[in-house]
């Protein structure tokens, strides 16, 4: 069954077949570029910052906020990624939320991007944020619906985002 983990090198093969797919687009760190995770060395270093990003003091990008990033996997099978925001700041609060999540385009349709998002709430909760503000683009029908299926209540639309709040616990 699909699970919430830690960012973990034990997905590799999946992950680069995933990234490999049209139309995913996963973030990683500036200065590491898709060859160098090809190598297992590589990779464990993409899998260490990722783990790393959840403490205030990490380096990160001008903007960046400390961050939890969680990996929807199936035993070795990666599906899909998501990341909780420690805190807003102004762009965060219009454009990106508490919580960014996306699911490898082979993997949609399927109801694993409603999971993760149910399965996220207990980490935001963890981390002291209750509600949880999730956004979308206006025009992307299939996450409004994974975000009012969570329980997320409408509060606006800015910038053609709409923002929703979903209670964490």
């Amino acid at each position: 069954m699909p699970e919430l983990v830690r960012p973990t090198v034990d997905v590799h093969e999946s992950w680069l077949e995933a990234v490999s797919e049209p139309g995913y687009e996963p973030r990683w760190a500036d200065d590491l570029q898709l060859a160098d995770m090809t190598h297992p060395e590589g990779f464990a270093i993409y899998v260490r910052r990722q783990l790393q990003d959840e403490h205030e003091d990490a380096p990160r990008s001008r903007g960046m906020v400390p961050s939890t990033h969680l990996w929807y996997v199936d035993g070795a099978h990666f599906i899909g990624r998501l990341s909780i925001r420690h805190r807003l700041t102004p762009w965060l609060r219009d454009y990106g939320g508490h919580i960014g999540y996306d699911v490898r385009p082979s993997a949609r349709k399927q109801g694993h991007a409603s999971a993760m998002l149910r399965q996220a709430l207990p980490w935001a909760a963890k981390l002291g944020i209750d509600p949880v503000l999730v956004t979308c683009d206006v025009g992307n029908v299939p996450s409004r619906k994974v975000i009012e299926r969570a329980g997320g209540e409408f509060e606006d639309e800015r910038h053609g985002k709409l923002r929703y709040w979903v209670p964490a616990t």
